[in-house]
């Protein structure tokens, strides 16, 4: 049975996985059960706003930055809205303490809301990952991995793999007993056996990275 939220099966995935993948299903063993908490913003435009915050930042520190941009709007505990950004003065964002990169990637958020080019959180739940990771990219700031991030974060897809994050490369050396990361081509090869479910091995790939840390310190 799909799990609402979801829209697919946590339980049918992680049986997958076991099958074919030994290595992996000692890492899901060790993991615990499995989770997914969805983010809940109300607009593909509210959660990469929100990321291009986070950016490069402590979440401490992030937080801070976004609720005072929040902040400078009425209503704001919703979050400001594409025409608020777009009408608010380059002094009253940088006083929040969004960054000077930032601000433009911000602007350039809102004016592709405002135009109808961002897609919607409706339209969006339609895409294919492929052309919506296209279509969120050609925002300014947002890159690949935030594009990922939002796919299973905020939209619970079940095929996405983020080849390029150090926790992911770090969570594989740590469950396959390599010495040094794998190359985007091993990690991308050896998830070819995880469709469709690439996303689940990622959160265990990420679990797997955490308890190797202490072991590091």
């Amino acid at each position: 049975m799909a799990t609402p939220a979801l829209g697919w099966n946590p339980r049918v995935a992680i049986r997958h996985l076991r099958a074919v993948d030994p290595p992996l299903a000692r890492a899901i063993d060790a993991g615990g059960p499995f989770e997914l908490p969805l983010r809940s913003t109300a607009s593909i435009f509210g959660a990469l706003l929100e990321s291009i915050i986070y950016q490069q930042l402590s979440g401490k520190a992030a937080a801070t930055i976004h609720g005072r941009v929040c902040s400078l709007f009425p209503r704001g505990r919703t979050g400001p809205t594409p025409q608020q950004i777009l009408g608010a003065s380059d002094e009253a964002l940088r006083g929040a303490g969004v960054s000077r990169p930032k601000l433009l990637a911000l602007r350039d958020l809102a004016r592709r809301a405002a135009d109808g080019s961002l897609p919607s959180l409706r339209s969006a739940r339609r895409m294919e990952d492929e052309a919506l990771i296209e279509r969120l990219i050609e925002v300014r700031g947002v890159g690949r991995w935030t594009a990922e991030m939002l796919l299973i974060f905020r939209l619970g897809r079940p095929d996405v793999l983020p080849v390029d994050d150090l926790g992911i490369r770090n969570g594989y050396a740590s469950v396959f007993r390599k010495r040094g990361r794998p190359t985007r081509e091993e990690l991308e090869a050896r998830g070819e056996r995880w469709r469709p479910y690439r996303t689940v091995a990622s959160l265990y790939l990420w679990r797997a990275a955490e308890r190797r840390r202490p072991e590091r310190s």
